[in-house]
Order: C-alpha cells, then structure tokens, then sequence
C-alpha cells in the first residue's frame, strides 16, 4: 500500500505538472485522464488513511474464547456436591472459564452409582448441579479431558491440572485447600467465601433463636441462624423448643465455620 502511495504521489505531481500541456496537446479527452488519475490517487491515499486511523482508534478485539491463566478455574468434587457453586455462578460474581476435569466428572458419576444410600444421592446431586451450572448462561463452562493416569488420587490429579493450566482451584475441601497452597496452586475456598460475607455481630449484641437441640457440654442449648452459623447457648438446654432472647459473649471463627456463644438475656420474654 504504503508503495502504491508513493507511486501515485509522484505521478499526481507530474500530472499537476503536465496538466495544461495534456490539455493542450489532447484536448478535453487529456484533461479528463490527467483528472482521473488524481482523483484515483487520493481516494487510495483516503482509503489508507482510514484504515490506519481504524486501527489506531478502534479497541483492540479480544478472543471470545480468551482462557488466560487468571480466568481459568477448575472445580472439584466437592464443591460441586455442595451445590452452593451454582447460586454463586448465577450472582455474577465469577467470571471466565469454568473447567470441569473429566476425571472428577467420572468420581461424580462413580459415587453416584454408589451400593451406599447416602452416597448415592450425593452424587446424583452433584450431577444435578453440574448440569444446572452448564445450562447457566451467566458462565462458560467446558469438560476437560486432560488425565494423569499415573496419579490415583482425583486430588492430586485436580492438583496437577491446576499446576499444568496455571488456572485456580474452587473447592470447600480444607485438605485439598492446603495441599493446593503448598505446591503453589492458587485456591477459591467457598466456605472462605461464605465467612466473609456472613453479617458481623459483636459482643454484648442481643438476636432471639430458636432453641433448637441440647448441646455437648452441660446445660447448654444450640440454636441456628439463617446462613446456618451455629449458635450456643449457656444454660440453653431447659429451655430446647422454644424462642429465647440472648445475648452475644464471644464470636469463634475458624476455616471450618463460626461459632456464636451467648447466654440467656436476663428477664428476657420467652414464647
């Protein structure tokens, strides 16, 4: 393009040159041609430059299947058993490509065909969750392939992927968390992520619950809140069956949950 400029440019200024002279010698047909070939000239040199200001201009257009690095994402088995995976896809607050490896596909369908009861409906609700996540239009989610035959573990084997896409690792499993960081696998722990969005309540807070079963120690009662947070309640256990006032003494928060101890408000209403 940029020679085909060039050429026109010259010819442009020995045409501009010449251009009486053609008109003299060949009349209105010279004049005509002289014309024709500027104006060819500078509707290249217009088309050229658009281009380059198109190019300068426009956003660069990203691949739509872009599956760097930081948005890859690979779940185990666990979490999606947990099923809490599927709410957080639908919220938006993930984003990328979630890969599902074939060989947890294969542990949730292994479990699923399970002789165990219990295990059975684990896995069955595992796929039904791995089918509501790929029917979400609100991620991408593809079937990897990818195995290590000589690993056994799917932990390990998940792992492994991890460390061979550079991708993260969602998961609830507290063991899995650990050996992920220790080999330098970055981990998206949901019940991290539950924590940390539970409302805070501090000491010396009151909140009414229903006594729900007596507890471990003597005379103590649990109760539940909403999110499932466990609450205990000292000298709780007379009490089982109904609705109490108390009121916050300490707040306990481990990687595996949290845990409310209260005691009873004094001359609070019970119903």
């Amino acid at each position: 393009m940029i020679f085909f400029r060039i050429l026109f440019i010259i010819l442009s200024v020995g045409l501009g040159f010449y251009l009486g002279k053609f008109q003299i010698e060949f009349g209105v047909l010279g004049g005509i041609l002289a014309w024709g070939l500027v104006m060819i000239e500078v509707a290249i040199r217009n088309v050229s430059l658009g281009q380059s200001a198109e190019k300068q201009f426009m956003p660069e257009k990203k691949n739509k299947d872009d599956n760097s690095s930081a948005l890859l994402k690979l779940l185990d088995t666990s979490v999606i058993i947990d099923g809490r995976i599927a709410d957080v896809c639908e919220t938006g607050f993930l984003d990328g490509l979630l890969i599902i490896p074939r060989f947890v596909l294969h542990e949730l369908q292994h479990i699923a065909d399970s002789d165990d009861p219990l295990k059975r409906n684990r896995g069955r609700r595992g796929l039904d969750i791995l089918n509501k996540i790929q029917q979400s239009k609100s991620i991408k989610v593809k079937i990897h392939e990818k195995d290590f035959p000589e690993i056994k573990e799917v932990d390990a084997k998940l792992v492994k992927l991890a460390s061979f896409l550079n991708a993260r690792i969602i998961t609830n499993d507290f063991n899995l968390n650990k050996v992920a960081q220790l080999q330098g696998v970055k981990v998206l722990n949901l019940n991290e992520l539950s924590n940390v969005v539970k409302p805070v309540v501090l000491p010396g807070e009151e909140m009414s619950v229903f006594v729900a079963k007596e507890g471990k120690d003597a005379n103590q009662g649990i109760a539940y809140l909403d999110d499932g947070t466990m609450v205990v309640i000292e000298e709780g256990r007379s009490s089982m069956g109904k609705t109490i006032n108390v009121v916050v003494t300490s707040v306990l928060q481990t990687t595996a949950g949290r845990m409310i101890f209260t005691k009873i408000k004094e001359h609070g209403n019970s119903r």
